[in-house]
């Protein structure tokens, strides 16, 4: 499984991006695919993910109402779009996959495949 993800860049506080993540090798039975971010010196953070089988997207309370996770199954497409942006925001962005669903999703622990990672910088 490889996951290629896209999109990142140094963008204003205030201003829009949005992430692409590209999964290749994997089967089409996946369940879930999302986003986990890791700033510098910081734990890695749960984003948002979006599940097949529940038929849900779920976000971080940081980031709910202003990101926004879309996908395209049948391109194994998961997309990000980062609105409102703030400082606090920066951080290199990862995307995942898993074949099973977990209620644990916002656990980083709980996925192997992960992408290389896109840095966003939100500054002035």
């Amino acid at each position: 499984v490889q996951l290629q993800a896209s999109g990142g860049g140094l963008v204003q506080p205030g201003g829009s991006v949005r992430l692409s993540c590209a999964a290749s090798g994997v089967t089409s039975d996946y369940d879930t695919m999302g986003w986990f971010r890791q700033a510098p010196g910081k734990e890695r953070e749960f984003v948002g993910i979006s599940s097949r089988s529940r038929r849900r997207t779920r976000y971080s309370d940081s980031v709910k109402d202003r990101f926004t996770i879309s996908t395209d199954n049948a391109k194994n497409m998961i997309y990000l779009q980062m609105n409102s942006l703030k400082p606090e925001d920066t951080a290199v962005y990862y995307c995942v996959v898993r074949y099973v669903y977990t209620v644990a999703y916002y656990d980083h622990r709980q996925y192997v495949h992960w992408g290389q990672g896109t840095l966003v910088t939100v500054s002035s």
